[in-house]
């Protein structure tokens, strides 16, 4: 019989004995196989003799009959292959590594983690090392020249720095890579309506660049800015290493020259374009319910040094000068449609019918189906006639103590009033504009006063037949609903003119106009507190008042807030965003922020 003395490392049988070297496994295994197979010890008798689990004694026994006593050799323990450190995985990290030779292993590895490929950092940084590739000096054209750009870096410095969009993805990139806290990430909950909107197709539009550029970024920065109602020159405040210019998809704040230069290179007519187009992206998401409009000239007083006229808000007021803006507002959501700028050479009839065409062109109304109204400034025959025949839009303005006008409701005897309620008549007589190309229109007139002596007679024309009272009574009373877009959201960028140069002021108008219109989609996200509060109070009650930090989890930026108002009432709307987005059939990756998508949390 043989048998195995293990202290002695020997093997014993009946004619002697076979000494082995010490600790060998092998023979040890196979000893154990011998006496559970062939000399009646049994599987589990054999197996707890030397030390082993009674499935390993089965796995070693199987091992042997299908490969021989070197299967019993003990193998290298853990994963028996690289797993994450793949050959693909290598030849990723170099080909990123001679795609941007400045890309840190930090942004490669964000890189990676985006494209489906999970790797720790040290895992690159080990590529790099074994390929020598961790010193840049293989980069290649040492003399190409980058564009450059000046950013404000503090209020006391500003300097250049390459604008190009390698340049621009990989210090983005950095950035997240080494997180960010700062008291200006609220602004990213702007960041999902702006997904629904479509901001970032209408900026690149706007710019004419594709979105790898840096001029739509910079349209961003002026968004942002607006919606921060902060409109002072960038070199008295800092918005910089805040979390405001990651928003913007930029690793920096572009300085006021910069800004001016992307202004100027782009004429009125392309910010007019751009008013069109998110009018009608509104039109479809629901701002407007396109039956009532107001249209309501806003002034603001310019305190430019240029030579211009001067006009007066009243009798006794002094004359000054104004940036003259008219405004196109539905009247029932308080939402603007669209606006215009007279210069001091423009009368009223002449920038009107512009803003009601492209109002037009938004709204694309039948005949007869939206009603704008107006103040007596409006009342004049030229204008009447152009609204007329320049766009499908009814018109109804109140008419002005003139004396033929004066003199003609005078005459309309008292019998032709339809006595509606008490204290309260109305009538409708056609009329036609004297000296005049304009079309036959309806004057409708309304009387107060239960007595005779009472009675106060009041003209309004409207350039179609209509039913009086309704617009007496319901419709004409809501064109003050336009001042409440004005009380809420004059910050943003209509309460003073920073320029009278025409297409700059257009341009940063019509940006800020983008930003009221995400302001607007977020305010119905809040709870009562902000749903109906001001701009500015938003602006310095939330979007720059939460203290959080930005950080990148795989294909994730992850914003953390961390002394949100009311904090379940947005994780409700916010938590979970990706999900909530595609459900509501929008993509989720961000285009400015290199595809990342975005999520909230709150603590």
């Amino acid at each position: 019989m043989l048998v195995f003395q293990e202290e002695r490392a020997q093997l014993q049988g009946p004619k002697g004995t076979l000494q082995v070297p010490p600790g060998d496994e092998l023979a040890r295994k196979f000893v154990m196989l011998i006496e559970g197979q062939c000399q009646g010890l049994g599987a589990a008798a054999a197996a707890e003799k030397y030390g082993y689990s009674r499935q390993r004694y089965y796995q070693l026994l199987q091992a042997c009959q299908e490969q021989g006593l070197l299967a019993l050799q003990s193998q290298k323990r853990g994963p028996k292959t690289n797993y994450r450190r793949t050959k693909e995985v290598e030849r990723q990290v170099i080909r990123h590594r001679f795609l941007d030779p400045d890309a840190s292993a930090a942004v490669i590895t964000q890189k990676l983690a985006q494209t489906g490929f999970p790797i720790s950092q040290r895992s690159v940084e080990r590529v790099l090392q074994d390929y020598g590739l961790q010193k840049k000096l293989y980069s290649y054209a040492p003399d190409r020249v980058l564009p450059e750009i000046e950013v404000q870096r503090s209020k006391e410095r500003r300097q250049r720095e390459p604008c190009d969009p390698a340049s621009l993805e990989r210090r983005v990139r950095q950035l997240l890579a080494d997180k960010v806290s700062g008291n200006l990430v609220g602004l990213w909950l702007l960041i999902p309506e702006h997904l629904r909107l479509g901001t970032w197709d209408l900026l690149c539009g706007w710019s004419g660049q594709s979105g790898e550029q840096v001029e739509p970024r910079l349209a961003l920065q002026l968004v942002h800015e607006a919606a921060l109602c902060n409109h002072a020159r960038r070199r008295r405040r800092c918005l910089s290493r805040t979390g405001f210019e990651l928003a913007n998809g930029l690793p920096f704040v572009a300085s006021d020259p910069a800004v001016h230069e992307l202004l100027d290179a782009h004429t009125v007519a392309e910010s007019q374009a751009l008013q069109v187009a998110l009018g009608k992206i509104r039109r479809a998401s629901g701002h407007f319910d396109e039956k009532l409009l107001a249209l309501d000239p806003h002034r603001i007083r310019s305190y430019s040094k240029r030579q211009m006229r001067q006009r007066k808000e009243g009798k006794e007021a002094p004359a000054t000068k104004v940036s003259q803006t008219f405004f196109c507002v539905d009247a029932d959501t308080s939402q603007p449609v669209c606006f215009t700028l007279g210069t001091s050479s423009r009368c009223v009839s002449q920038v009107t019918p512009e803003v009601l065409r492209r109002t037009a062109d938004i709204l694309n109304p039948e005949a007869g189906a939206a009603l704008v109204m107006a103040d007596t400034e409006h009342f004049t025959a030229e204008l009447i006639a152009r609204v007329q025949r320049q766009t499908p839009i009814e018109l109804l303005v109140p008419a002005p103590k003139q004396r033929r006008i004066t003199k003609y409701v005078d005459a309309v005897p008292d019998e032709q009033f339809v006595r509606r309620w008490a204290g309260f008549a109305t009538t409708k007589l056609p009329y036609e504009l004297w000296d005049s190309e304009a079309d036959p229109c309806f004057l409708f007139l309304q009387r107060s006063g239960e007595r005779p002596q009472d009675y106060h007679r009041k003209a309004f024309l409207c350039t179609a037949e209509r039913d009086e009272v309704a617009d007496l009574t319901r419709h004409y009373p809501e064109r003050w609903h336009a001042e409440e877009f004005f009380n809420l959201d004059d910050a943003i960028g209509w309460n003073r003119a920073r320029t009278m140069n025409l297409n700059i002021r257009y341009g940063l108008m019509t940006l800020a106009l983008l930003a009221q219109a995400a302001i607007h989609q977020l305010r119905q996200r809040l709870d009562d507190s902000f749903r109906n509060a001001a701009a500015e109070y938003l602006a310095e009650g939330l979007l720059q008042a939460l203290d959080g930090d930005l950080r990148v989890e795989g294909d994730t930026i992850v914003v953390t807030y961390y002394n949100a108002p009311n904090p379940e009432h947005l994780e409700t709307q916010f938590s979970h965003l990706p999900a909530k987005l595609r459900a509501e059939g929008i993509e989720p990756r961000i285009p400015w922020l290199y595809n990342f998508k975005l999520d909230f949390r709150f603590r």
